[in-house]
């Protein structure tokens, strides 16, 4: 590999990575740095997951995460194919998540999911120009009183 390759890598690793730090720390500006300003987001393979321009998926993630004060995105098996200023990345994940109940106690349970996306070489770097998530699997449930506000 070249020099210019590997640091290419690098970048888009490094965007994988932010992405999940974005979404478990809830740091929405931070999350903005991940795609750009046109991307398409496709999470309806969740359980009230959304789809449609990045702007909107954006607006509805900052809401519904707020339910969610723990998660963990642990991302592996990052494979990126890069093509001159366009990449492919796929990631598997495994998603441990704890949903706050009206009893009080977070309520635990788990997503594995697939992350497909296609990434562009911009002024400010890789960026996620489309996103699709396959969930994989799914262990436990959400509680009731997330399905109804969802």
């Amino acid at each position: 590999m070249t020099p210019q390759e590997l640091s290419d890598r690098a970048e888009i690793h490094d965007v994988i990575v932010r992405y999940g730090w974005a979404i478990d720390t809830k740091d929405w500006a931070l999350l903005d740095s991940c795609f750009t300003d046109d991307a398409h987001v496709d999470y309806s393979s969740n359980p009230g997951g959304k789809a449609g321009p990045y702007p909107k998926v954006r607006g509805w993630l900052e809401k519904v995460m707020s339910a969610f004060p723990v998660t963990q995105h642990l991302m592996a098996n990052i494979d990126v194919r890069i093509e001159g200023d366009r990449a492919t990345c796929r990631t598997m994940v495994t998603n441990p998540q704890g949903a706050a109940t009206r009893e009080g106690a977070l309520h635990f349970f788990f997503v594995g999911a697939r992350y497909d996306d296609d990434l562009v070489r911009t002024d400010a770097g890789w960026k996620i120009a489309k996103r699709v998530e396959t969930t994989l699997w799914f262990q436990g449930s959400l509680p009731d009183e997330l399905l109804i506000q969802r």
